[in-house]
């Protein structure tokens, strides 16, 4: 099949489905918008924008980001079996609609939840199918749900370094990591958690903070390291992140504050942990007993394959 993935790559994660696409024989384009560079004509440019956006609630960033994956699909030259979309809220309505001249399906799917992104739902008719990793969202606009997926998996054990692991961007959970990680260092837990904040000028705290995003290799070798991951779930989201399915592909355990994780056919509370935010109680007891495998048709389910044969070609788990 010819398979075009269209996605905002700003981590990564993926370039891994197209990679995993043209493994399994499909004829493969991933054009990534997060590579398009986008420059205001001039400061008026900028304002008038300002306002565009107010009047028409278009955007003419995301105009451009449309028009050149336009250009793209244009250039390939014949009609695509399958566009899967990620992220596109942060393309013109307009295009999205025009995508489906290029072929014979259109799909989108979101890992960001209507709450935090309304754009979302301005966007949902252009598709032909929408999937949401969001359980409210598809509840609330009849959508199928998916989840994220296992991007990497268990190959060569490395020796273990520190208990837990987080690295993220600088945002609203920073507080609440600050707590986290004084818990841990309280019960004399090892732990490594960063934080990418380019304006950092953070002289003292039990976090670490970077300059620098790290490409999503740096990140697979210091997750590889560790024995547990934590995850931090932005407030009012229940998707899961791409944290748990990291700890399902590298069997490690897990810290989590999203409770919905309990309701998944994967869960298993000697894997995984879940802490109250107002209260985050983090026992040694959780670290003295291995990961338990969990049964390979579950697993499955995660995986890339699995994932893709849900949401590309529709089949039923």
């Amino acid at each position: 099949m010819r398979i075009t993935l269209i996605s905002f790559d700003n981590w990564g994660f993926n370039e891994c489905v197209a990679a995993q696409l043209a493994a399994n024989g499909h004829i493969v384009n991933h054009i990534d918008f997060h590579s398009f560079k986008y420059e205001y004509a001039n400061f008026g440019t900028k304002i008038y924008n300002f306002f565009y956006k107010i009047v028409s609630g278009r955007n003419l960033k995301n105009i451009f980001y449309g028009s050149e994956i336009i250009r793209k699909l244009e250039e390939f030259g014949e009609k695509q079996d399958v566009i899967l979309t990620l992220k596109g809220d942060f393309i013109d309505p307009k295009s999205l609609l025009a995508f489906k001249k290029y072929t014979q399906k259109s799909i989108g799917f979101f890992n960001d939840n209507v709450k935090r992104y309304p754009k979302i739902k301005t966007v949902l008719h252009c598709f032909d199918v929408v999937y949401s990793f969001e359980k409210e969202d598809c509840a609330k606009f009849n959508l199928p749900f998916a989840t994220n997926w296992i991007y990497n998996e268990q190959n060569d054990i490395q020796k273990i370094e520190y208990n837990v692991f987080n690295i993220t961007s600088k945002d609203k959970r920073l507080p609440l990591l600050e707590k986290i990680a004084t818990a841990l260092k309280s019960n004399g837990i090892s732990y490594k958690i960063m934080v990418f904040d380019k304006k950092s000028k953070v002289q003292e705290s039990n976090l670490t903070f970077i300059k620098t995003k790290y490409s999503l290799d740096k990140v697979s070798q210091l997750i590889a390291k560790s024995q547990t991951l934590l995850d931090i779930n932005r407030p009012g989201q229940s998707g899961l992140s791409f944290r748990i399915f990291e700890s399902l592909g590298l069997e490690k355990k897990l810290i989590t504050t999203n409770k919905d994780v309990r309701n998944y056919d994967f869960y298993n509370p000697k894997n995984i942990l879940i802490i109250d935010e107002t209260n985050p109680q983090i026992s040694k007891d959780f670290f003295e007993s291995d990961y338990e495998k969990i049964p390979e048709n579950i697993y499955y389910k995660y995986t890339m394959d699995g994932w893709i044969d849900h949401v590309i070609f529709d089949k039923k788990h």
